[in-house]
């Protein structure tokens, strides 16, 4: 199972870095739970399918499209949990942020069903994000 859920998370880094939107709404459960840090407006926890893809539009909105998973690092997996360390970056008129992260993602039947994701810098992002 390990390897099967390191496949689909990957194939969901591949759909958020090609703006994939079918194939994310295949890997998303529709009763997701995602952990968004800090404090900002887009911080806080999302319930379902539409919350979550209502907060990464308000993110390409307010980043004039700009918002990216540049880079996977690695991914490892623990039963139906798989971490990914990426970089991530944003640009928006005179203000930009590219920092490290940690995403952590539970995969069960398939599907992705709760995200936690952890930045380098929050401060930094919290005020990239407002």
């Amino acid at each position: 199972m390990t390897s099967a859920n390191i496949d689909i998370a990957r194939t969901y880094f591949q759909a958020v870095q090609t703006g994939d939107m079918a194939t994310l709404g295949e890997l998303l459960d529709e009763g997701i739970v995602w952990h968004q840090p800090g404090a900002n407006q887009f911080s806080g926890e999302h319930k379902g399918q539409g919350a979550v893809f209502q907060m990464l539009g308000g993110m390409m909105e307010a980043s004039q499209g700009s918002f990216a998973i540049d880079t996977i690092h690695t991914l490892m997996a623990n039963g139906d949990l798989v971490t990914a360390t990426i970089r991530f970056s944003g640009r928006r008129d005179n203000a930009s942020m590219s920092m490290n992260g940690v995403d952590l993602l539970r995969i069960a039947d398939g599907r992705i069903t709760e995200m936690w994701l952890f930045s380098e810098d929050p401060a930094t992002e919290d005020a990239f994000w407002g």
